[in-house]
């Protein structure tokens, strides 16, 4: 089932998630609708608390995006990462431009290390660790960040943020023409 995405301003991007333990009702059907909601929305990769759970999961799937770059590593890169733990981060930090589905139509130019070592438990509670690179470290950085209560216009330079305010007050208040289902605070 596709599930709405919370949008900036909603309290539960902010927070950060809670572990989830292996008797959690209802995992697989979460993990599923994440997988779905993530496709609906052409998005590579989707947290928890995007969906308004404040558990520490997210999926990734950036099948997508190896169409539109010279990166076969990225066509069969599909994961679900439970209880993550960044173990380490390294390298020559590299700018790139990344996009939300939490903040739509918004894309900044974010600088993070290449590389990153995570330690996770996949959806069927196998713990592993792994080493990843390029893109595929981005993106798993980014979504780690959502269960952590940050965005990525948290690591931004404050001047480019401050010139973002209108058009997130505008996510806030629902004043966005996207193509998928949100949620936005009502105030």
């Amino acid at each position: 089932m596709e599930l709405p995405v919370y949008v900036y301003g909603m309290s539960v991007l902010r927070k950060v998630a809670s572990e989830i333990s292996e008797t959690e009702d209802g995992l697989d059907q979460l993990i599923a609708d994440m997988f779905e909601t993530m496709r609906a929305s052409d998005g590579i990769g989707l947290a928890a608390p995007q969906v308004g759970k404040s558990l520490r999961i997210f999926v990734v799937d950036t099948s997508p995006a190896s169409e539109d770059r010279d990166e076969p590593e990225l066509k069969d890169f599909r994961r679900v990462f439970v209880n993550p733990i960044i173990l380490e981060e390294w390298g020559d930090p590299w700018a790139f431009e990344e996009g939300c589905l939490s903040l739509p139509k918004i894309r900044e130019e974010v600088t993070r290390p290449p590389n990153v070592r995570i330690e996770y438990f996949d959806e069927h509670w196998e713990l592993k660790e792994e080493v990843f690179d390029g893109v595929r470290a981005r993106v798993i950085q980014h979504e780690y960040d959502h269960l952590e209560g940050k965005l990525f216009i948290d690591r931004i330079n404050p001047i480019r943020r401050k010139l973002l305010s209108a058009r997130l007050n505008a996510i806030s208040r629902g004043r966005i023409d996207i193509d998928y289902k949100i949620v936005y605070p009502r105030k």
